[in-house]
């Protein structure tokens, strides 16, 4: 048992291992030290945000922060509207108040339990694994703990190659769309908005910045040109249990042969998104089986397919979207960035391969969660890279990891350093959405724990 741990990143990630460790008894008292940053502990950047406009894309049902509450956060949300229906789709920013209110709890019931916990409202800036536990530092201060667990949420998003420093020194073409949500928009509003991305982080910012500026056009630019698919009103249930499907892709493990069985598959059911949703509780081990080389192939060409059929939009979301779209105001391009740069008017030219250069009076990067560790400038990830302590996932899917968490070294992996969260993508695959988030801090808890 690991008495004495440190949790690092303040988002939910964070906020579920912390609240699974909190809120059992052990034969000791736990020593637990919750590095938050300086955000709201639990909310990180995907539940920070206050607009009605940005929704969940899972269910109300299906987001309980456990696995043992789980109907959890429907509880919570019924508080104020008891006419609420498991189905629904409701926004981030409520789910940040409950997650805000799980934290509140694990800390009162870790003082009943005797554990010590300290929220600490800093980064950390580096971290040195050892056999026997891991140094800690942040700022001046050092602290050493036996265990420690990366919970970093998404990395800091980077420009696309080809994007000018004019450009960004410019102001109009935005990476990190959510500070630019989040704060207030100096100047005129633009007329022609350029979003760089049409998956589901794009649609937050088309939603949000088309209410804002009812005059403005956008265009969405991604490789397959279209919006992530849209939820069903009502549930549907998979069609059976996935067994013989998983079955055949196991039997197969390669891209072209998943993508011809995934489509047989939806072909004799009567809706495609059942068939997608039963796959969901074997894809870790399914992304597990499939060789480097697979994984790099379904990368290339299946990604964005798969991405618009798994993370699909709630239908009220998809309806506005589709709206916006009638009345002119959005159109859709297919390409891929290759060139961003000021034009002498002051306004962006972005080559996107078309034979004309789309011009834009804003651009915004929303090609949604980043989680390539070796280009990352994330100070605690480059430390840990740079001295060998943990290597970057070749694909640029977070860190080397074993299924449990441990991070991976020099062909090992150790016993006191761990991740949870997107840092596992290239491991698990999904790893990313609450339900299986909540699954990996019960099973981590109880490894920290020694159960």
């Amino acid at each position: 048992m690991f008495r004495r741990v440190a949790i690092i990143g303040g988002g939910a990630a964070g906020a579920s291992l912390l609240s699974e460790l909190a809120g059992r008894r052990t034969d000791g008292p736990q020593h637990l030290d919750w590095f938050v940053g300086r955000g709201a502990p639990g909310r990180g950047v995907a539940y920070a945000t206050a607009s009605p406009r940005h929704l969940l894309d899972v269910r109300a049902a299906s987001m309980s922060m456990f696995a043992h509450r789980p109907n959890g956060f429907l509880d919570y949300a019924r508080r104020s509207d008891p006419a609420i229906a498991g189905t629904a789709f409701l926004p981030r920013r409520l789910y940040g108040d409950y997650l805000e209110e799980e934290v509140a709890r694990a800390l009162a019931q870790a003082g009943t339990h005797g554990h010590d916990i300290h929220l600490v409202p800093a980064t950390v800036d580096a971290a040195v694994p050892e056999r026997d536990g891991v140094t800690v530092l942040h700022g001046d201060t050092e602290s050493r703990v036996e265990a420690a667990v990366l919970a970093l949420g998404a990395l800091p998003p980077q420009p696309l190659p080809g994007v000018s420093v004019a450009a960004r020194d410019s102001g109009r073409y935005v990476v990190d769309p959510w500070p630019f949500l989040a704060a207030p928009f100096d100047g005129p509003p633009p007329r022609r908005v350029a979003l760089v991305g049409s998956g589901l982080t794009a649609m937050d910012v088309l939603l949000e910045l088309s209410a804002r500026w009812p005059e403005a056009e956008f265009t969405a630019v991604s490789p397959h040109g279209r919006p992530p698919e849209s939820h069903l009103a009502k549930l549907g249930l998979p069609p059976d249990d996935g067994d013989e499907l998983v079955a055949a892709m196991r039997d197969a493990p390669g891209a072209r042969a998943w993508l011809r069985l995934v489509r047989e598959a939806c072909r004799q059911h009567r809706d495609w998104r059942a068939v997608i949703d039963s796959l969901r509780p074997y894809t870790p081990s399914l992304w597990m089986e499939l060789p480097g080389e697979e994984r790099a192939r379904f990368l290339r060409h299946l990604r964005g397919y798969w991405e618009r059929a798994r993370h699909r939009m709630p239908p009220q979301a998809h309806e506005a979207v589709a709206a916006l779209e009638r009345d002119g105001r959005l159109r859709y391009l297919r390409g891929r960035l290759r060139a961003a740069d000021t034009a002498a008017d002051g306004s962006l030219r972005l080559d996107i391969g078309q034979p004309a250069a789309l011009a834009a009076e804003l651009a915004i990067q929303a090609t949604g969660l980043d989680t390539d560790a070796a280009r990352s400038p994330h100070p605690l990830v480059r430390q840990l890279l740079t001295n060998g302590h943990v290597q970057a996932d070749p694909l640029g899917l977070g860190l080397q990891a074993e299924p449990d968490g441990r991070l991976r070294h020099h062909g090992e992996a150790w016993p006191t350093l761990f991740a949870i969260g997107s840092l596992l993508r290239g491991t698990l695959w999904e790893s990313t959405a609450m339900p299986e988030i909540r699954q990996h801090a019960r099973l981590l808890a109880d490894r920290l724990l020694g159960r």
